[in-house]
């Protein structure tokens, strides 16, 4: 798998988060974590990128998924 620019916006109690993290982890693409209900300046980064508070926001490469969808996720990451 190619080197990708991944940032995961999400929250530890979020259960579509820990799923893509899991699934990251399981394909061994590196990830930047920010855990946006500890991290003010994550939040307002999230908040000002995506127009929204849902999480998990994934970014990969600048491109944005909202929510956990493995097949996009999968697209970006080849």
């Amino acid at each position: 798998m190619a080197e990708h620019k991944v940032k995961v916006y999400s929250t530890s109690t979020c259960p579509y988060c820990i799923r893509v993290k899991s699934y990251l982890d399981s394909q061994s693409v590196s990830y930047e974590n920010i855990d946006v209900s500890t991290d003010k300046d994550g939040l307002e980064e999230m908040v000002r990128i995506s127009g929204q508070m849902g999480v998990p926001l994934i970014v990969v490469d600048g491109q944005m998924i909202v929510g956990f969808d493995k097949e996009r996720l999968q697209e970006l990451l080849v």
